[in-house]
Protein backbone atom coordinates (compact mmCIF):
# COMPACT_ATOMS: atom_id res chain seq x y z
CA UNK A 1 0.00 0.00 0.00
CA UNK A 2 1.78 3.48 -1.00
CA UNK A 3 0.62 6.90 -1.87
CA UNK A 4 -1.30 8.89 0.24
CA UNK A 5 -3.52 6.20 1.92
CA UNK A 6 -0.97 5.05 3.66
CA UNK A 7 -0.88 7.97 5.38
CA UNK A 8 -4.55 8.71 6.02
CA UNK A 9 -4.47 6.87 9.43
CA UNK A 10 -2.70 9.70 10.44
CA UNK A 11 -5.72 12.58 9.33
CA UNK A 12 -7.96 11.81 12.04
CA UNK A 13 -5.78 13.06 14.65
CA UNK A 14 -3.83 15.61 12.59
CA UNK A 15 -6.70 16.99 10.98
CA UNK A 16 -8.86 18.31 13.82
CA UNK A 17 -5.72 19.39 15.99
CA UNK A 18 -4.57 21.81 12.80
CA UNK A 19 -8.07 23.34 12.27
CA UNK A 20 -8.88 23.45 15.67
CA UNK A 21 -4.92 25.59 15.87
CA UNK A 22 -6.12 27.52 12.90
CA UNK A 23 -9.46 28.64 14.78
CA UNK A 24 -7.39 30.25 17.66
CA UNK A 25 -6.28 32.76 15.14
CA UNK A 26 -10.22 34.37 14.86
CA UNK A 27 -11.94 35.76 17.57
CA UNK A 28 -15.60 35.27 18.31
CA UNK A 29 -16.33 37.76 16.00
CA UNK A 30 -15.38 35.23 13.10
CA UNK A 31 -18.24 32.54 14.50
CA UNK A 32 -20.05 31.69 10.80
CA UNK A 33 -16.41 30.81 9.38
CA UNK A 34 -15.61 29.05 13.00
CA UNK A 35 -18.83 27.17 12.24
CA UNK A 36 -17.44 26.23 8.87
CA UNK A 37 -14.28 25.30 9.15
CA UNK A 38 -15.80 22.94 12.59
CA UNK A 39 -18.63 21.38 9.81
CA UNK A 40 -16.27 20.76 7.46
CA UNK A 41 -13.39 19.25 9.24
CA UNK A 42 -16.20 17.24 10.64
CA UNK A 43 -17.90 15.97 7.92
CA UNK A 44 -14.31 15.00 6.24
CA UNK A 45 -13.49 12.94 9.72
CA UNK A 46 -16.90 11.01 8.57
CA UNK A 47 -15.09 10.48 5.25
CA UNK A 48 -11.63 9.01 6.50
CA UNK A 49 -13.13 7.08 9.20
CA UNK A 50 -15.11 5.10 5.99
CA UNK A 51 -12.08 4.61 3.89
CA UNK A 52 -10.32 3.52 7.41
CA UNK A 53 -12.95 0.78 7.65
CA UNK A 54 -13.26 -0.50 4.26
CA UNK A 55 -9.28 -0.43 4.40
CA UNK A 56 -9.67 -2.13 7.61
CA UNK A 57 -11.60 -5.00 5.97
CA UNK A 58 -9.67 -5.42 2.69
CA UNK A 59 -11.83 -3.76 0.52
CA UNK A 60 -10.27 -0.67 -0.42
CA UNK A 61 -6.97 -2.05 -1.58
CA UNK A 62 -5.52 -5.31 -1.27
CA UNK A 63 -8.54 -7.19 -1.14
CA UNK A 64 -7.08 -8.43 2.74
CA UNK A 65 -8.16 -8.23 5.74
CA UNK A 66 -6.02 -7.27 8.64
CA UNK A 67 -4.52 -4.49 10.40
CA UNK A 68 -2.97 -1.73 9.24
CA UNK A 69 -0.17 -0.03 11.20
CA UNK A 70 1.62 3.14 10.65
CA UNK A 71 4.56 3.54 12.50
CA UNK A 72 4.73 7.45 13.28
CA UNK A 73 8.06 8.64 12.65
CA UNK A 74 9.36 5.53 10.59
CA UNK A 75 10.74 4.25 14.03
CA UNK A 76 10.06 0.91 14.21
CA UNK A 77 8.22 -1.26 16.35
CA UNK A 78 8.24 -1.20 19.46
CA UNK A 79 10.39 1.62 20.00
CA UNK A 80 8.88 4.15 17.86
CA UNK A 81 5.11 5.50 17.97
CA UNK A 82 2.47 3.09 16.40
CA UNK A 83 -1.05 3.42 15.35
CA UNK A 84 -3.07 0.73 14.48
CA UNK A 85 -6.44 0.47 12.39
CA UNK A 86 -8.04 -2.49 12.67
CA UNK A 87 -11.95 -3.10 12.50
CA UNK A 88 -12.94 -2.27 16.21
CA UNK A 89 -10.83 0.54 15.79
CA UNK A 90 -11.96 2.08 12.67
CA UNK A 91 -15.47 0.81 13.27
CA UNK A 92 -14.80 3.55 16.63
CA UNK A 93 -14.11 6.03 14.85
CA UNK A 94 -16.64 6.04 12.22
CA UNK A 95 -19.06 6.03 15.36
CA UNK A 96 -17.48 9.13 16.64
CA UNK A 97 -17.50 11.21 13.69
CA UNK A 98 -21.10 10.47 13.03
CA UNK A 99 -22.36 11.31 16.68
CA UNK A 100 -20.04 14.18 16.68
CA UNK A 101 -21.24 15.77 13.42
CA UNK A 102 -24.56 15.38 14.17
CA UNK A 103 -24.13 17.11 18.40
CA UNK A 104 -21.99 19.92 16.69
CA UNK A 105 -24.46 20.52 14.20
CA UNK A 106 -27.17 20.26 16.75
CA UNK A 107 -24.82 22.93 18.84
CA UNK A 108 -25.80 25.75 16.06
CA UNK A 109 -29.16 26.25 17.44
CA UNK A 110 -27.61 28.04 20.64
CA UNK A 111 -25.19 25.95 21.99
CA UNK A 112 -22.18 27.01 20.65
CA UNK A 113 -22.74 30.65 21.46
CA UNK A 114 -22.86 29.92 25.17
CA UNK A 115 -19.12 30.51 25.86
CA UNK A 116 -15.99 31.04 23.97
CA UNK A 117 -13.46 28.81 21.92
CA UNK A 118 -16.91 26.14 21.61
CA UNK A 119 -15.42 24.62 17.84
CA UNK A 120 -11.85 24.69 19.00
CA UNK A 121 -12.74 22.94 22.23
CA UNK A 122 -14.92 20.07 20.54
CA UNK A 123 -12.28 19.22 17.63
CA UNK A 124 -9.63 18.67 20.18
CA UNK A 125 -12.07 16.59 21.68
CA UNK A 126 -12.09 14.16 18.53
CA UNK A 127 -8.73 14.11 18.13
CA UNK A 128 -8.21 12.83 21.48
CA UNK A 129 -11.11 10.81 20.94
CA UNK A 130 -9.59 9.38 17.16
CA UNK A 131 -6.07 8.50 19.10
CA UNK A 132 -7.26 6.92 22.37
CA UNK A 133 -8.95 4.42 19.33
CA UNK A 134 -5.78 4.09 16.72
CA UNK A 135 -2.58 4.55 20.06
CA UNK A 136 -0.79 0.67 19.62
CA UNK A 137 1.06 1.85 22.61
CA UNK A 138 -0.33 2.92 26.15
CA UNK A 139 1.29 5.52 26.68
CA UNK A 140 0.52 7.18 23.81
CA UNK A 141 -3.07 6.31 25.17
CA UNK A 142 -2.80 7.99 28.20
CA UNK A 143 -1.49 11.12 26.20
CA UNK A 144 -4.49 11.12 24.01
CA UNK A 145 -6.64 10.70 27.23
CA UNK A 146 -5.19 13.97 28.88
CA UNK A 147 -6.29 15.03 25.55
CA UNK A 148 -9.64 14.22 24.90
CA UNK A 149 -10.53 15.11 29.15
CA UNK A 150 -8.81 18.97 28.87
CA UNK A 151 -11.15 19.27 25.93
CA UNK A 152 -14.04 18.16 27.60
CA UNK A 153 -13.44 20.13 31.53
CA UNK A 154 -13.66 23.64 29.09
CA UNK A 155 -16.75 21.43 26.98
CA UNK A 156 -18.15 20.62 30.55
CA UNK A 157 -18.15 24.14 31.75
CA UNK A 158 -19.32 25.67 28.54
CA UNK A 159 -22.40 27.91 29.41
CA UNK A 160 -23.32 29.19 33.15
CA UNK A 161 -25.40 28.00 36.35
CA UNK A 162 -24.35 27.11 39.68
CA UNK A 163 -25.37 23.49 39.38
CA UNK A 164 -23.33 22.77 36.13
CA UNK A 165 -19.71 24.63 37.74
CA UNK A 166 -20.52 22.15 40.66
CA UNK A 167 -21.17 19.21 38.86
CA UNK A 168 -18.03 19.95 36.08
CA UNK A 169 -15.50 20.51 39.32
CA UNK A 170 -16.32 17.00 40.80
CA UNK A 171 -16.34 15.98 37.47
CA UNK A 172 -12.53 17.58 36.68
CA UNK A 173 -11.17 16.53 39.99
CA UNK A 174 -12.32 12.80 39.67
CA UNK A 175 -10.73 12.47 36.53
CA UNK A 176 -7.44 14.04 37.65
CA UNK A 177 -7.34 11.21 40.24
CA UNK A 178 -8.02 8.94 37.25
CA UNK A 179 -5.08 10.29 35.36
CA UNK A 180 -2.54 9.46 38.49
CA UNK A 181 -3.87 6.09 38.79
CA UNK A 182 -3.56 5.84 35.26
CA UNK A 183 0.02 6.94 35.51
CA UNK A 184 0.79 4.69 38.57
CA UNK A 185 -0.52 1.41 36.19
CA UNK A 186 1.43 2.27 33.24
CA UNK A 187 4.41 2.47 35.62
CA UNK A 188 4.12 -1.01 37.04
CA UNK A 189 3.39 -2.84 33.95
CA UNK A 190 6.45 -1.26 32.34
CA UNK A 191 8.85 -2.30 35.42
CA UNK A 192 7.40 -5.34 35.13
CA UNK A 193 7.52 -6.08 31.11
CA UNK A 194 10.09 -3.34 29.68
CA UNK A 195 7.54 -2.29 27.13
CA UNK A 196 4.58 -0.24 26.78
CA UNK A 197 3.33 -1.22 23.24
CA UNK A 198 0.59 -3.02 23.25
CA UNK A 199 1.75 -6.13 20.56
CA UNK A 200 4.77 -6.36 22.35
CA UNK A 201 3.31 -6.46 25.56
CA UNK A 202 0.88 -9.38 24.30
CA UNK A 203 3.99 -11.50 23.61
CA UNK A 204 5.68 -10.48 26.84
CA UNK A 205 3.36 -11.33 29.15
CA UNK A 206 3.28 -14.69 29.13
CA UNK A 207 6.95 -15.32 29.49
CA UNK A 208 6.47 -12.62 33.11
CA UNK A 209 8.18 -14.74 35.39
CA UNK A 210 5.48 -16.25 38.26
CA UNK A 211 7.37 -14.06 40.78
CA UNK A 212 6.60 -11.27 39.07
CA UNK A 213 2.70 -12.08 38.03
CA UNK A 214 1.26 -10.44 41.54
CA UNK A 215 3.25 -7.35 40.32
CA UNK A 216 1.59 -7.13 36.74
CA UNK A 217 -1.67 -7.84 38.10
CA UNK A 218 -1.72 -5.23 40.31
CA UNK A 219 -0.77 -2.82 37.91
CA UNK A 220 -2.97 -4.13 35.18
CA UNK A 221 -5.96 -3.96 38.03
CA UNK A 222 -4.64 -0.34 38.98
CA UNK A 223 -4.95 0.65 35.32
CA UNK A 224 -8.23 -1.04 34.85
CA UNK A 225 -9.74 1.06 37.91
CA UNK A 226 -9.01 3.91 35.63
CA UNK A 227 -10.81 3.35 32.53
CA UNK A 228 -13.84 1.78 34.89
CA UNK A 229 -13.50 5.16 36.08
CA UNK A 230 -14.10 6.39 32.48
CA UNK A 231 -16.86 3.69 31.65
CA UNK A 232 -18.92 4.60 35.03
CA UNK A 233 -18.69 1.15 36.24
CA UNK A 234 -20.09 0.75 39.96
CA UNK A 235 -19.22 2.20 42.60
CA UNK A 236 -17.19 4.50 40.63
CA UNK A 237 -20.05 5.97 38.50
CA UNK A 238 -21.76 8.06 41.10
CA UNK A 239 -20.34 11.22 38.91
CA UNK A 240 -21.72 10.34 35.55
CA UNK A 241 -25.80 11.06 35.87
CA UNK A 242 -25.23 14.54 37.47
CA UNK A 243 -22.50 15.80 35.38
CA UNK A 244 -23.81 14.61 32.18
CA UNK A 245 -27.67 16.20 32.94
CA UNK A 246 -25.82 19.19 33.62
CA UNK A 247 -23.72 19.52 30.31
CA UNK A 248 -24.99 21.36 27.79
CA UNK A 249 -27.35 18.70 25.43
CA UNK A 250 -24.72 18.59 22.38
CA UNK A 251 -22.17 17.83 24.71
CA UNK A 252 -23.67 15.41 26.97
CA UNK A 253 -24.43 13.66 23.60
CA UNK A 254 -20.85 13.28 22.25
CA UNK A 255 -20.03 12.65 26.47
CA UNK A 256 -22.00 9.47 25.35
CA UNK A 257 -19.23 8.07 23.58
CA UNK A 258 -16.49 8.87 26.28
CA UNK A 259 -17.44 5.95 28.32
CA UNK A 260 -17.34 3.42 25.89
CA UNK A 261 -13.06 4.66 25.45
CA UNK A 262 -13.05 3.25 28.75
CA UNK A 263 -15.15 -0.24 27.66
CA UNK A 264 -13.45 0.05 23.91
CA UNK A 265 -9.79 -0.15 26.13
CA UNK A 266 -10.72 -2.90 28.36
CA UNK A 267 -12.20 -5.19 24.82
CA UNK A 268 -8.72 -4.47 23.20
CA UNK A 269 -6.73 -4.91 26.74
CA UNK A 270 -8.02 -7.83 28.09
CA UNK A 271 -8.01 -9.83 24.79
CA UNK A 272 -4.29 -8.94 23.59
CA UNK A 273 -2.79 -9.54 27.35
CA UNK A 274 -5.20 -11.33 29.35
CA UNK A 275 -6.69 -13.51 26.63
CA UNK A 276 -6.67 -17.89 26.40
CA UNK A 277 -3.04 -17.61 25.33
CA UNK A 278 -1.57 -15.04 28.00
CA UNK A 279 0.07 -18.30 30.30
CA UNK A 280 -0.62 -17.51 33.81
CA UNK A 281 -2.33 -14.33 33.58
CA UNK A 282 -4.76 -15.88 31.48
CA UNK A 283 -8.41 -14.75 32.41
CA UNK A 284 -7.67 -13.16 35.69
CA UNK A 285 -9.42 -10.13 34.66
CA UNK A 286 -12.83 -11.80 33.75
CA UNK A 287 -15.00 -12.78 36.95
CA UNK A 288 -14.00 -8.31 37.97
CA UNK A 289 -15.47 -7.64 34.61
CA UNK A 290 -18.59 -9.53 35.34
CA UNK A 291 -19.81 -9.02 38.48
CA UNK A 292 -18.74 -5.07 38.20
CA UNK A 293 -20.81 -5.36 35.46
CA UNK A 294 -23.88 -6.83 36.88
CA UNK A 295 -23.45 -4.49 39.65
CA UNK A 296 -23.25 -1.54 37.14
CA UNK A 297 -26.91 -2.90 35.57
CA UNK A 298 -28.48 -3.45 38.33
CA UNK A 299 -27.67 0.26 39.65
CA UNK A 300 -28.21 1.72 36.46
CA UNK A 301 -31.96 0.10 36.80
CA UNK A 302 -32.75 0.94 39.86
CA UNK A 303 -31.51 4.71 39.06
CA UNK A 304 -33.64 5.04 36.13
CA UNK A 305 -36.90 3.76 38.20
CA UNK A 306 -36.02 6.34 40.92
CA UNK A 307 -34.93 9.62 39.16
CA UNK A 308 -37.46 12.48 38.50
CA UNK A 309 -35.54 14.15 35.44
CA UNK A 310 -35.11 12.88 31.60
CA UNK A 311 -31.80 13.88 31.35
CA UNK A 312 -30.77 11.79 34.49
CA UNK A 313 -32.77 8.70 32.91
CA UNK A 314 -30.49 9.16 30.34
CA UNK A 315 -27.65 9.35 32.30
CA UNK A 316 -28.54 6.06 33.96
CA UNK A 317 -29.07 3.72 30.66
CA UNK A 318 -25.38 4.81 29.91
CA UNK A 319 -24.50 2.96 33.15
CA UNK A 320 -26.81 0.51 32.05
CA UNK A 321 -25.32 -0.03 29.33
CA UNK A 322 -21.61 -0.19 29.99
CA UNK A 323 -22.48 -2.83 32.73
CA UNK A 324 -24.30 -4.74 29.72
CA UNK A 325 -21.12 -4.59 28.22
CA UNK A 326 -18.57 -4.81 30.60
CA UNK A 327 -20.58 -8.40 31.75
CA UNK A 328 -20.39 -9.95 28.12
CA UNK A 329 -16.74 -8.52 28.01
CA UNK A 330 -16.06 -10.97 31.07
CA UNK A 331 -18.16 -13.63 29.94
CA UNK A 332 -16.28 -13.82 25.93
CA UNK A 333 -16.90 -15.99 23.23
CA UNK A 334 -16.31 -14.61 19.66
CA UNK A 335 -20.59 -14.95 19.39
CA UNK A 336 -20.89 -12.63 22.40
CA UNK A 337 -18.08 -10.07 21.30
CA UNK A 338 -19.92 -10.09 17.82
CA UNK A 339 -23.00 -9.69 19.62
CA UNK A 340 -21.93 -6.87 22.32
CA UNK A 341 -20.08 -4.53 19.88
CA UNK A 342 -23.44 -4.45 17.61
CA UNK A 343 -25.09 -3.45 20.92
CA UNK A 344 -22.39 -0.55 21.34
CA UNK A 345 -22.78 1.13 18.31
CA UNK A 346 -26.91 0.90 18.35
CA UNK A 347 -26.96 2.32 22.18
CA UNK A 348 -24.39 4.49 22.20
CA UNK A 349 -26.07 6.25 19.12
CA UNK A 350 -29.38 6.11 20.74
CA UNK A 351 -28.24 7.59 23.84
CA UNK A 352 -26.86 11.00 21.77
CA UNK A 353 -29.85 11.16 20.21
CA UNK A 354 -32.06 11.10 23.26
CA UNK A 355 -29.70 13.94 24.70
CA UNK A 356 -30.52 15.93 21.46
CA UNK A 357 -34.21 15.22 22.05
CA UNK A 358 -34.26 16.00 25.64
CA UNK A 359 -33.94 19.51 25.49
CA UNK A 360 -36.93 20.55 23.03
CA UNK A 361 -38.91 18.15 25.07
CA UNK A 362 -38.13 20.06 28.76
CA UNK A 363 -38.18 23.76 26.45
CA UNK A 364 -41.23 24.19 28.24
CA UNK A 365 -39.70 24.14 31.92
CA UNK A 366 -38.37 26.97 33.95
CA UNK A 367 -35.68 28.43 31.87
CA UNK A 368 -33.41 29.18 34.86
CA UNK A 369 -33.68 25.55 35.83
CA UNK A 370 -32.79 24.38 32.47
CA UNK A 371 -29.52 26.48 31.89
CA UNK A 372 -28.88 25.15 35.56
CA UNK A 373 -29.40 21.23 33.87
CA UNK A 374 -32.63 20.81 36.39
CA UNK A 375 -35.76 20.25 34.64
CA UNK A 376 -39.50 20.02 35.81
CA UNK A 377 -39.82 16.61 37.49
CA UNK A 378 -40.71 13.86 34.86
CA UNK A 379 -43.02 11.72 37.40
CA UNK A 380 -45.79 14.11 38.64
CA UNK A 381 -48.47 11.44 39.86
CA UNK A 382 -50.65 14.30 41.46
CA UNK A 383 -51.29 15.87 38.42
CA UNK A 384 -54.93 15.22 36.95
CA UNK A 385 -55.68 17.41 34.34
CA UNK A 386 -55.69 15.09 31.52
CA UNK A 387 -58.28 13.42 33.34
CA UNK A 388 -60.65 16.45 33.84
CA UNK A 389 -60.23 17.48 30.27
CA UNK A 390 -60.74 14.49 28.63
CA UNK A 391 -63.29 15.45 26.95
CA UNK A 392 -62.32 18.16 25.31
CA UNK A 393 -59.09 16.42 23.86
CA UNK A 394 -61.42 14.66 20.88
CA UNK A 395 -60.13 16.43 17.57
CA UNK A 396 -57.71 18.74 18.74
CA UNK A 397 -54.79 19.26 16.23
CA UNK A 398 -51.55 17.94 17.45
CA UNK A 399 -49.37 20.73 16.60
CA UNK A 400 -45.95 20.01 14.18
CA UNK A 401 -43.68 20.29 16.74
CA UNK A 402 -45.45 18.21 19.69
CA UNK A 403 -45.87 15.57 16.13
CA UNK A 404 -42.02 15.34 15.36
CA UNK A 405 -40.80 15.21 19.09
CA UNK A 406 -43.28 12.94 20.32
CA UNK A 407 -42.36 10.36 16.68
CA UNK A 408 -38.73 11.15 17.43
CA UNK A 409 -39.02 10.28 21.71
CA UNK A 410 -41.32 6.89 21.08
CA UNK A 411 -38.17 5.75 18.27
CA UNK A 412 -36.01 6.51 21.03
CA UNK A 413 -37.73 4.87 23.56
CA UNK A 414 -38.23 1.76 21.42
CA UNK A 415 -34.29 1.54 20.63
CA UNK A 416 -33.36 2.39 24.68
CA UNK A 417 -36.01 -0.46 25.63
CA UNK A 418 -35.07 -2.85 23.29
CA UNK A 419 -38.49 -3.61 21.49
CA UNK A 420 -38.74 -4.87 18.11
CA UNK A 421 -37.95 -4.44 15.21
CA UNK A 422 -35.15 -1.76 15.94
CA UNK A 423 -31.77 -2.29 16.31
CA UNK A 424 -31.63 -1.56 19.95
CA UNK A 425 -34.21 -5.15 19.82
CA UNK A 426 -31.75 -7.25 17.33
CA UNK A 427 -28.48 -5.97 19.98
CA UNK A 428 -30.54 -7.33 22.80
CA UNK A 429 -31.58 -10.49 20.71
CA UNK A 430 -28.47 -11.16 19.61
CA UNK A 431 -26.90 -11.03 23.11
CA UNK A 432 -28.91 -13.54 24.85
CA UNK A 433 -28.72 -15.84 21.78
CA UNK A 434 -25.02 -15.69 21.68
CA UNK A 435 -25.51 -16.69 26.00
CA UNK A 436 -27.98 -19.00 24.91
CA UNK A 437 -25.36 -20.74 22.16
CA UNK A 438 -23.02 -21.12 24.65
CA UNK A 439 -21.30 -25.06 24.73
CA UNK A 440 -22.84 -24.94 28.72
CA UNK A 441 -25.19 -21.97 29.88
CA UNK A 442 -24.12 -21.30 33.40
CA UNK A 443 -25.68 -18.97 36.63
CA UNK A 444 -23.79 -15.71 35.29
CA UNK A 445 -25.34 -16.08 32.13
CA UNK A 446 -28.46 -16.16 33.29
CA UNK A 447 -28.06 -13.05 35.19
CA UNK A 448 -27.25 -11.12 32.72
CA UNK A 449 -30.39 -11.87 30.29
CA UNK A 450 -32.44 -11.21 33.60
CA UNK A 451 -30.73 -8.05 34.07
CA UNK A 452 -31.00 -7.27 29.94
CA UNK A 453 -34.99 -7.72 29.94
CA UNK A 454 -35.29 -6.28 32.99
CA UNK A 455 -33.54 -2.56 32.14
CA UNK A 456 -35.60 -3.00 29.14
CA UNK A 457 -38.63 -3.20 30.87
CA UNK A 458 -37.33 -0.46 33.48
CA UNK A 459 -36.28 1.85 30.67
CA UNK A 460 -39.78 1.31 28.83
CA UNK A 461 -41.24 2.40 32.20
CA UNK A 462 -39.66 5.32 32.66
CA UNK A 463 -39.20 6.87 29.26
CA UNK A 464 -43.44 6.22 28.83
CA UNK A 465 -43.83 7.82 32.08
CA UNK A 466 -41.76 10.83 31.10
CA UNK A 467 -43.27 11.00 27.58
CA UNK A 468 -46.85 11.15 28.58
CA UNK A 469 -45.82 13.98 30.97
CA UNK A 470 -43.80 15.62 29.26
CA UNK A 471 -45.00 15.74 25.63
CA UNK A 472 -48.61 14.46 25.38
CA UNK A 473 -50.14 15.55 28.73
CA UNK A 474 -52.20 19.25 27.49
CA UNK A 475 -50.53 21.95 28.76
CA UNK A 476 -51.89 26.02 28.97
CA UNK A 477 -48.76 26.97 27.21
CA UNK A 478 -48.06 26.73 23.19
CA UNK A 479 -45.20 24.09 22.40
CA UNK A 480 -41.85 25.92 21.99
CA UNK A 481 -40.71 26.02 18.73
CA UNK A 482 -38.84 23.34 17.10
CA UNK A 483 -35.80 24.77 14.45
CA UNK A 484 -34.52 22.79 11.62
CA UNK A 485 -31.13 22.59 13.02
CA UNK A 486 -32.42 20.90 16.12
CA UNK A 487 -34.49 18.29 13.97
CA UNK A 488 -31.98 17.34 11.40
CA UNK A 489 -29.42 15.80 13.76
CA UNK A 490 -31.90 14.01 15.42
CA UNK A 491 -33.12 12.34 12.21
CA UNK A 492 -29.91 11.78 11.00
CA UNK A 493 -29.23 9.59 14.67
CA UNK A 494 -32.61 8.12 14.31
CA UNK A 495 -32.18 6.78 10.46
CA UNK A 496 -28.36 5.59 11.25
CA UNK A 497 -30.15 3.56 13.55
CA UNK A 498 -32.85 2.49 11.22
CA UNK A 499 -29.96 1.74 8.91
CA UNK A 500 -28.29 -0.76 11.65
CA UNK A 501 -32.05 -2.59 11.34
CA UNK A 502 -31.77 -2.73 7.54
CA UNK A 503 -28.92 -4.06 7.03
CA UNK A 504 -28.00 -6.10 10.33
CA UNK A 505 -27.28 -9.23 8.41
CA UNK A 506 -24.04 -7.88 6.57
CA UNK A 507 -23.17 -5.63 9.77
CA UNK A 508 -23.05 -8.98 11.97
CA UNK A 509 -20.67 -10.92 9.59
CA UNK A 510 -18.57 -7.55 10.02
CA UNK A 511 -18.90 -7.64 13.92
CA UNK A 512 -18.72 -11.67 13.49
CA UNK A 513 -15.15 -10.92 11.58
CA UNK A 514 -13.99 -7.95 14.06
CA UNK A 515 -14.33 -10.45 17.35
CA UNK A 516 -12.84 -13.63 15.38
CA UNK A 517 -9.78 -10.83 15.12
CA UNK A 518 -9.63 -10.17 18.65
CA UNK A 519 -9.93 -14.01 20.18
CA UNK A 520 -6.61 -14.14 17.74
CA UNK A 521 -3.87 -11.74 19.61
CA UNK A 522 -1.66 -12.90 17.01
CA UNK A 523 -3.19 -11.36 14.17
CA UNK A 524 -2.83 -7.66 15.76
CA UNK A 525 0.81 -8.85 16.73
CA UNK A 526 1.86 -9.63 13.18
CA UNK A 527 0.54 -6.46 11.56
CA UNK A 528 2.38 -4.47 14.14
CA UNK A 529 5.65 -6.34 13.74
CA UNK A 530 5.79 -6.31 10.13
CA UNK A 531 4.64 -2.74 9.54
CA UNK A 532 6.30 -1.14 6.48
CA UNK A 533 8.31 1.59 7.07
CA UNK A 534 8.50 4.54 4.77
CA UNK A 535 10.85 3.12 2.32
CA UNK A 536 8.45 -0.05 1.81
CA UNK A 537 10.48 -2.62 4.08
CA UNK A 538 9.24 -4.05 7.01
CA UNK A 539 9.85 -2.29 10.59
Amino acid sequence: MNGWMHHLIVAPILLPIVVSALMLAFDERRRTLKRALSLGATAALIIIAGLLLWQADGRLDTGIARPRAYLVGDWPAPFGIVLVADRLSALMLLLTSVLGFTALFYSLARWDRSGPRFHALFLLLFAGLNGAFLTGDIFNLFVFFEVLLAASYGLILHGAGAERTKASLHYITINIVTSLLFLIGVAMIYAVTGTLNMADLASRVPAVPAADLMLLEAGAAILGIAFLVKSGTWPLSFWLPRTYAAAAPPVAAVFAIMTKVGIYIVLRLSSLLFGATSGSAADFTDQWLIWSGFATMLFGILGILATRTLSRVAGHYVLVSSGTLLAAIGIGGAALTAALIFYLVSSTLAVGALYLIIEPVERNADEDDMIAGIAEPVFDDEYTGAVEEEDNEIGIVIPGTIAVLGGGFIFCTLLLAGLPPLSGFIAKFALIDALFRADAIGPTAWILIGLVILSGLATMIALTRAGIDLIWTPAEDSPARLSVIEVVPIGILLSVCLALMIWSGPLFRYMKATADVLSDPAVYIDAVRTAPRSGGSPG
